[in-house]
């Protein structure tokens, strides 16, 4: 029946056209008009502006469902329409009537808390969801009223707000375009089939409609090693200048191929194939000295001195909506154009990209109007290739979930083994060092494969791994893992002292207080640590810390240290977790992770393989495990964060004249904790919580509170 159908519906179409052209033929004057293209679906005949509208919408669902997929929880939500959504933002009438009120009367206290909320740092937000986080900030939509605006209708030339009926519906605010973007900067390494650089595509042109503009550069493995050959042939200037420009050709060639699909997929495109990069030597007399030049580095074999030349095209594109897409070609002296190499290219860059408000004596760039224009500096650098991820030793082969440069770069480099399936790795890394160095702190990088481009969604929305890395690796999946993508972050160097002398008394104060929102009764805290600090893990300059203590259960009748029952011998001390703090402002930036895995080499995980930690004064792995014990109030919503990364918990009652009792969490010794999911796993009985528990309560529900 179907076919019967369609088989008509093309006679009928026939017939109209034949008429159509007959009636034409007997006109004096012939009316053109213009052809519809006719696609069979196989279920009926769609024309092309149909068609066209239909890809579309597909499009936008493939988009909610790759949203979705990230499984962005509320605090990402918010987290995302705060920095990358316009309705996030104030308005122009906002801004307006606060510059009015400004000028007549003093600013009430509610304005000053949204001034000071819009005047932060994008990056990270606070929440309840992770530890030591004392508020949460609400982000305001757009569903704006004249009380959210603290509006005075007594107060003269001040205009009453307009309705902003704004979007409320997720899905509706992801579609609609933002007006003020961010920028991502995005090395493109191949080779790559054409489905595989249409997948790429794809994905950049999703991050566009996300609010992320990407600033690509592309690169090719067949490239590096071209330009090496040329290099050892020492030939003469004219024949090498001759190769030069075969492969520039060629990269010229990959750029417009690459911005073909982009435009394919939807999404505006501009080739900036030179004019952007300039070797050094070849400043004009109105340039500022090379902002962006490279030095000689040890684990690159060359490297060419870059600068900026003019951010003018990129600026241009960006402005327009459009993704730049630049080949690794510079200028140099005698105006003639080299190819060199994309990871000095994306260096050049990202120093410029990063220097664009400041250094506003690049040429064409000493411009007044510039200054509200829009922001190049990246938020983001990608690095997109075959490779993936950077290979961990602690997850056999898989890649790292997360890297900290400050404490990492050094391990890595020295115990890195993957350099046949993994050769371009340690460079990329170090191309994202020197590159996270000029961008803003809260800025990060990730490095993945093109076989998961939709990982650079999540990692837009949700600013973190796809897995926490502080997560035990048995709670992590098993499939697909090593397609996962690395976030690779500066960081924090980490510390571990195991002396009073060496802590800080008054940072660690501030740091606490900040952190718990309370004040520290610092005299007798800090004897106790003097008498009972086992370590304190701490990192940067007292942005976070953990502080564990050796505590030692004693007999309740004669008040003696207790006694082993097998050896006669007093019991081995509690490992217990007595602080762990993070400052508010880095809550959410991968500081929390990075100090718990620090926690698990000095204690739980110690003697492990993968507990080979670089941290300075750590263990280094050498030493044996002990379980760690921490107290949390039943009534924290940080709990849940504990739960998931403990063994278990057991609850205390509460302390004398208290009305909340305590959880009890507690990790395992990782063996020990093997041993126990095994049995788990044949079916063997478990107890509802181990023996040792029951002794460890009473003495560390009896620590007194530090808060005065």
């Amino acid at each position: 029946m179907s076919s019967v159908r369609l088989l008509a519906d093309r006679t009928a179409i026939r017939h109209a056209h034949a008429a159509t052209a007959g009636t034409s033929r007997s006109k004096a004057t012939p009316r053109t008009k213009t052809p519809v293209r006719w696609i069979n679906t196989g279920k009926r005949v769609l024309s092309g502006e149909v068609r066209k509208r239909q890809v579309e919408m597909e499009r936008q669902r493939d988009l909610i469902m790759s949203v979705l997929e990230a499984q962005p929880s509320a605090r990402d939500s918010r987290f995302y329409l705060r920095n990358f959504d316009p309705a996030s933002r104030p308005s122009t009438f906002e801004s307006s009537t606060q510059s009015q009120l400004a000028g007549g009367a003093p600013k009430p206290a509610a304005r000053r808390e949204k001034q000071r909320d819009v005047d932060g740092p994008a990056f990270p937000l606070s929440d309840q969801e992770t530890p030591t986080t004392a508020y949460s900030r609400a982000i305001p939509t757009a569903n704006h009223t004249a009380a959210d605006l603290n509006f005075d209708p007594n107060v003269a030339g001040v205009v009453p707000p307009p309705d902003l009926k704004g979007k409320t519906a997720f899905a509706s605010e992801l579609l609609s375009a933002p007006a003020s973007r961010h920028t991502a900067l995005v090395k493109v390494q191949g080779p790559f089939s054409d489905r595989q650089l249409e997948s790429i595509a794809e994905g950049m042109v999703y991050l566009k409609k996300l609010g992320l503009v990407s600033i690509i550069v592309m690169d090719h493995e067949h490239w590096t090693r071209e330009e090496e050959r040329i290099r050892r042939l020492n030939l003469p200037e004219e024949d090498g200048r001759e190769l030069i420009v075969r492969l520039r050709e060629e990269m010229k060639r990959e750029t417009i191929r690459f911005s073909d699909m982009l435009e394919a997929k939807g999404g505006a495109a501009r080739p900036l194939l030179e004019g952007v990069l300039c070797v050094h030597g070849a400043a004009f007399e109105d340039t500022l000295d090379p902002i962006a030049s490279t030095s000689a580095r040890p684990y690159e074999k060359t490297t060419e001195d870059l600068f900026v030349d003019s951010l003018s095209g990129i600026r241009n594109a960006v402005r327009r909506g459009e993704i730049p897409v630049i080949p690794p070609i510079a200028i140099d002296a005698s105006c003639f154009s080299l190819c060199v190499s994309a990871n000095d290219a994306v260096r050049a860059i990202a120093h410029g990209l990063a220097d664009a408000e400041s250094w506003t004596g690049l040429r064409y760039e000493a411009d007044a109007r510039l200054a509200n224009d829009v922001d190049l500096t990246p938020v983001r650098l990608m690095i997109i290739n075959r490779e993936g991820g950077l290979p961990s030793h602690a997850r056999g082969g898989d890649p790292h979930l997360s890297i900290n440069l400050e404490s990492e770069f050094d391990y890595i480099n020295k115990t890195f083994i993957w350099h046949d399936t993994h050769p371009t790795a340690l460079s990329n890394l170090a191309l994202v060092r020197d590159c996270l160095l000029h961008l803003p702190r809260t800025a990060s990088a990730v490095l993945v494969s093109h076989r998961s481009p939709r990982s650079l969604i999540a990692n837009l929305i949700t600013n973190k791994p796809a897995h926490s890395p502080s997560l035990s690796h048995d709670l992590l999946p098993r499939r697909n893992m090593q397609h996962q993508p690395t976030i690779v972050r500066r960081g924090l160097p980490i510390r571990v002292h195991r002396n009073m002398d060496d802590i800080d008394e008054d940072k660690m104060t501030y740091l606490l207080e900040e952190s718990f929102g309370k004040t520290l009764n610092r005299q007798p805290f800090y004897d106790r640590l003097r008498n009972d600090l086992d370590f304190c893990i701490v990192a940067g300059d007292y942005q976070a810390c953990a502080i564990v203590t050796n505590e030692v259960r004693r007999d309740p009748t004669t008040g003696t240290p207790a006694l082993d029952s097998e050896t006669g011998l007093a019991e081995e001390p509690i490992a217990y977790l007595d602080k762990f703090a993070v400052l508010p402002s880095l809550q959410g930036d991968g500081t929390v992770d990075f100090l718990w895995g620090a926690l698990r080499d000095e204690s739980w995980g110690l003697g492990l393989l993968d507990a080979l930690n670089p941290n300075v004064g750590g263990l280094g792995g050498e030493g044996i495990p002990r379980d760690l014990v921490w107290r949390s109030r039943s009534n924290n919503p940080v709990n849940k964060w504990y739960h998931d990364r403990s063994t278990g918990f057991f609850k205390i009652p509460p302390p004398p004249g208290g009305a909340v009792g305590f959880a009890l969490f507690w990790c395992e010794v990782e063996d020990r904790a093997s041993e126990f999911m095994r049995d788990e796993k044949e079916g063997k009985k478990m107890r509802s919580a181990p023996e040792k528990l029951t002794k460890w309560a009473p003495c560390i529900g009896a620590i007194p509170s530090c808060w005065v």
